[in-house]
C-alpha cells in the first residue's frame, strides 16, 4: 500500500513538472499553439523501455514525435512502432498521431576503445546538427544512452546560434543509485531540466531536481 502511495505521488510530481515545461514553451510564443513539438533519445534496451514508458504519461499534444536512434538499433525501431501503435489504438480519434524515426551513428559502440570515441562522436555530431536545425524541436527528452549527448549539444546550440530556443530534460537512468553515467555527467550542465530517481544522487548534486520512481 505504501509503494502504491509513492508511485502515486512521483508520478503527480512528474506530471507537474510536466505541466511546468509546457508553460515554459508556451510562454516563448507569441502565438499560443495547440501542439508541442518533441525530439526523443532512444537508446538501445533498457533506456528505450525507461522512456517509452515516460512517454506514456505524456499528452497527445507532444506532437509531431521525433525518434532518434542509432543506425545498428533495430530492437528500439521495433519498441517504438509497437507504442506509436497502442497509443493510436487507444485513441485513434486523435489528430495528434504523427511520429518519425531518425538514425545518427553511435557516439560509442560496445566495446570500442575510448580514444576512438572522439572520432565517432565528432561524426555524430556533425549528422546531429543538420537534424536538430530541420527538426526544431520544443522539446528534447533523453535518458542516458551515449546518443543524446552529440544531440543535447546540437540542441544546445541552435538556441546560442538564435535559431531557437528548444528545452533540454534529462531523466538519469532507473539502474544510477549513486552515480551518475557518463552521459549524465555531461548533460548535468548542459540540460534545463536534470531529473534523478534516487534520493543519494540528489544529496551530491543539489541542482537536479528528484521526483522518486518514475518509470
Amino acid at each position: 500500500m505504501v509503494c502504491v502511495l509513492l508511485a502515486a505521488a512521483a508520478g503527480a510530481v512528474a506530471v507537474f513538472l510536466i505541466l511546468r515545461i509546457w508553460v515554459v514553451l508556451h510562454s516563448q510564443d507569441v502565438t499560443p499553439r495547440e501542439s508541442l513539438s518533441i525530439l526523443v533519445v532512444a537508446g538501445s534496451g533498457g533506456h528505450t523501455t525507461e522512456i517509452l514508458r515516460l512517454l506514456g504519461s505524456l499528452s497527445n499534444a507532444y506532437s509531431p514525435r521525433h525518434y532518434v536512434i542509432a543506425d545498428t538499433d533495430e530492437m528500439s525501431a521495433s519498441k517504438i512502432n509497437s507504442f506509436e501503435l497502442d497509443r493510436a489504438d487507444r485513441d485513434p480519434g486523435n489528430m495528434y498521431t504523427k511520429y518519425y524515426i531518425h538514425r545518427i551513428p553511435r557516439s560509442r559502440e560496445v566495446q570500442q576503445s575510448w580514444p576512438s570515441t572522439v572520432f565517432t562522436t565528432l561524426r555524430s555530431m556533425w549528422l546531429s546538427l543538420p537534424l536538430i536545425h530541420q527538426v526544431k524541436p520544443d522539446l528534447v527528452l533523453c535518458n542516458g544512452p551515449g546518443t543524446c549527448v552529440p544531440i543535447c549539444v546540437s540542441a544546445l546550440l541552435l538556441g546560442i546560434l538564435g535559431v531557437k530556443k528548444v528545452i533540454i530534460v534529462y531523466v538519469e537512468s532507473i539502474c544510477r543509485v549513486e552515480t551518475l553515467s557518463l552521459s549524465g555527467k555531461i548533460l548535468f550542465h548542459l540540460s534545463d531540466y536534470f531529473i534523478v530517481q534516487w534520493p543519494a544522487l540528489k544529496e551530491k548534486y543539489p541542482k537536479s531536481v528528484y521526483l522518486g520512481r518514475i518509470v
